[in-house]
């Protein structure tokens, strides 16, 4: 059986990486030149289409079992809970604006630099709480048929992005990423 700490933290690693490389992109677009839209908008199809629905339904089911054997962090999960509902939202307008940019609609850059810079400022901060707060703490916490439930509770779907064959659409973007390694 995968370790599903050190899955979450390979994960959370990965997308560290596409937050940096959104990042670039953003800087690009802030200096008044022409960022990569297409690019931004993979990095921003994917977090929200993978994990919107792979890997925070499992921290969900997660961070409600830790709530359960660690009374004192109930609050502190339930806000974690909360920002992936906040980081669901903010994508979804970051992803509409990206898809406007990409099909030459006017899109007013302050509003795509502000989505954007949201959305990397409440992401990375979240996964930095997740992994220094609570992922220590799930792994001592948390029994097997805990650790069952969380991996029931989202399907298993292949990654577009890692898989031997990565969909069409990510082609450039996996290209990125092997730059930046």
């Amino acid at each position: 059986m995968i370790d599903p700490i050190a899955e979450w933290h390979t994960e959370h690693d990965y997308f560290r990486r596409l937050l940096e490389l959104l990042e670039r992109q953003v800087d690009v677009f802030h200096a008044g030149e022409q960022p990569n839209y297409p690019l931004m908008l993979d990095i921003i199809y994917y977090l929200r289409h993978f994990t919107d629905q792979s890997h925070h339904p499992r921290e969900d089911v997660a961070f409600t079992r830790l709530a359960l054997r660690c009374p004192d962090m109930e609050l502190q999960l339930a806000r974690l809970i909360q920002e992936h509902r906040v980081i669901i939202h903010i994508g979804q307008g970051l992803e509409k604006s990206l898809e406007r940019a990409v099909a030459d609609v006017f899109v007013p850059r302050a509003d795509v630099e502000a989505l954007a810079a949201t959305y990397l400022v409440y992401y990375r901060s979240h996964i930095a709480r997740e992994d220094h707060d609570v992922l220590p703490r799930a792994a001592s916490a948390l029994t097997p048929e805990d650790w069952e439930l969380v991996r029931r509770a989202a399907p298993a779907i292949p990654d577009p992005l890692l898989g031997t064959a990565p969909a069409a659409r990510f082609r450039e973007l996996r290209r990125q990423i092997a730059l930046e390694a």
